[in-house]
């Protein structure tokens, strides 16, 4: 039986905190100890949270509100760790962390692998929820579209459903004559990635690489912390 393998791309395919980090030092950089992990987390829940209510990542192309959405989600992570920010600091705050966000490279190993996972016959392909033009800005910027074939690429905005909504995880099986038990997803968020893979009766491999805990018992086929571990367990 012929095996699948789809990947996240933001934080599972390379360091997401990065472009984080480098975008809101300068705002924080007084603060002692600053939670750089914890605020990323909390700045992605707003993300999910406030693209949800304006409709998806196929509506998040562009638009007031969708700026709105990337300046909000910053000033309200912020301000959840007590560092308030004005809309001009959290626009210049964005602006920073978008032209960072393709300064970036694979996680080590992750290439290698897709390699290796292609030439003994796995089908291998990426999933990532997004806006269309963005996520393929990060795809080219990865090199992903020079190790996958550009059919196996699946981006939410493109289709109008985003993890954890079952329908794409279906519609990729359709697309890829695969069947749900010969598939297996590797992504980081425990909302989106476990909870959609799971729940479109795919297995899941957890990319926990920043420790974290459990949301629920939901029984996965793995949980790793980079690539070379993930090799091991799916080879």
């Amino acid at each position: 039986m012929t095996k699948a393998i789809f990947f996240d791309v933001d934080d599972t395919l390379y360091d997401h905190l990065i472009p984080f980090q480098k975008a809101v030092q300068p705002y924080v950089d007084h603060i002692d100890s600053f939670p750089y992990e914890e605020a990323y987390h909390r700045m992605r829940y707003y993300s999910d949270k406030i693209s949800i209510e304006l409709g998806g990542a196929g509506k998040m192309e562009e638009g007031s509100a969708t700026e709105a959405m990337k300046r909000d989600r910053f000033q309200f992570a912020l301000n959840d760790f007590g560092v308030e920010i004005n809309t001009i600091l959290a626009d210049r705050i964005q602006q920073t962390y978008f032209e960072c966000q393709f300064e970036i490279e694979l996680f080590p190993n992750a290439r290698e692998l897709i390699i290796e996972l292609q030439q003994r016959g796995f089908i291998v392909g990426v999933l990532t929820n997004g806006a269309e033009a963005h996520q393929w800005r990060k795809i080219k910027a990865l090199k992903i579209d020079q190790l996958i074939p550009v059919e196996r690429i699946f981006v939410s905005g493109s289709h109008g459903w985003d993890k954890p909504d079952i329908r794409i995880f279906q519609y990729i099986n359709e697309q890829t004559a695969t069947l749900p038990d010969q598939c297996t997803y590797v992504g980081d968020s425990w909302r989106n990635d476990v909870i959609g893979a799971t729940s479109a009766g795919w297995s899941m491999i957890w990319f926990n690489h920043r420790n974290l805990e459990r949301e629920s018992d939901l029984t996965l086929q793995g949980e790793v912390t980079n690539f070379n571990d993930l090799k091991y367990l799916v080879l």
